[in-house]
């Protein structure tokens, strides 16, 4: 089977088995939840009742708002990771001093759980406590007759202010492989632009860019994903408020299971999202496989 003996197959079960535990098992499960009523309680009966959930899902404006941020929320902060990681990133190929503090330093974000990150923001957001306030006020940004800005009660600030901390938190692992990725562009090559002249913006266009590419287009669809599937972060920070403006479609999910106990219309809100996520990898590997075909020729 699959070109494996008994014996490869005997090695490949100790990875293999957690995968199917705790991964492939609970997916299924959840696939399976979506198709029926069930609901929190013990002595609460589940049946099957085949696709309501999702006709349910269908005309639900919440759920379908929250999926409009959700998206809003996750191309906002993948493609503000990528320019500002991409510049940072360039930055640190440089021969700098002490360019191996800066390159520790970047990572601290990194570094830091979720949990962590969303408290140290939100006493950063804090609108009597909070540094940022007293700085804008410091730099007279803020008159001595305003009051101070409530950053994450503010209908219109709260979804600007988590997306710039999700940028802040998932922005050096981004530029963690965009670096790894500067290390394979020629060298000869860049060295040869310059001494035809080119700038530095046309260096990085014909040369730079060309090799990065790959590797940028992979880490910002894995950041998609991610951000996407984002709970933690913003949990900490608003729990979806206020007013639902900062309620990505994983807290709604989590607040129709464990708040109203609605499990399987929850399980279904999860097959909706798998599903957005498994469309948006097909066209992305079927673009790459496609622009790898078309590259040698």
């Amino acid at each position: 089977m699959l070109g494996l003996d008994h014996g490869a197959w005997f090695l490949l079960l100790p990875a293999l088995i957690p995968i199917l535990v705790l991964s492939v098992g609970p997916l299924l499960y959840a696939v399976s939840l979506a198709f029926t009523d069930a609901q929190a309680g013990r002595t609460v009966r589940t049946d099957f009742i085949g696709v309501d959930n999702f006709a349910d899902l269908r005309l639900d404006s919440l759920f379908w708002e929250s999926f409009r941020i959700g998206l809003v929320w996750a191309v906002s902060v993948t493609a503000l990771q990528l320019l500002l990681a991409l510049g940072l990133a360039l930055l640190l190929d440089q021969n700098l001093r002490f360019r191996w503090l800066a390159r520790t330093l970047a990572l601290v974000p990194w570094a830091m759980p979720e949990v962590v990150v969303g408290v140290m923001w939100r006493l950063v957001y804090h609108q009597d406590a909070g540094i940022l306030n007293k700085t804008l006020r410091q730099l007279g940004l803020l008159g001595e007759g305003s009051g101070n800005i409530d950053w994450l009660t503010n209908l219109s600030l709260a979804l600007p202010a988590v997306i710039l901390v999700g940028v802040w938190a998932g922005m050096p692992q981004t530029t963690v492989v965009l670096l790894a990725g500067l290390q394979n562009v020629p060298r000869e090559l860049t060295e040869a632009a310059q001494l035809d002249g080119c700038g530095v913006w046309r260096r990085f266009a014909t040369v730079t860019w060309p090799a990065l590419k790959p590797v940028a287009l992979a880490i910002t669809a894995l950041n998609f994903i991610w951000n996407f599937n984002s709970f933690g972060l913003v949990y900490v920070l608003t729990q979806g408020g206020p007013g639902g403006q900062t309620r990505l479609p994983m807290l709604f999910a989590y607040e129709e299971a464990f708040t109203y106990g609605q499990f399987g219309y929850a399980a279904a809100m999860g097959v909706v999202m798998m599903a957005v996520v498994a469309v948006f990898l097909t066209v992305f590997l079927r673009k790459r496989l496609k622009d790898s075909e078309e590259g040698p020729a």
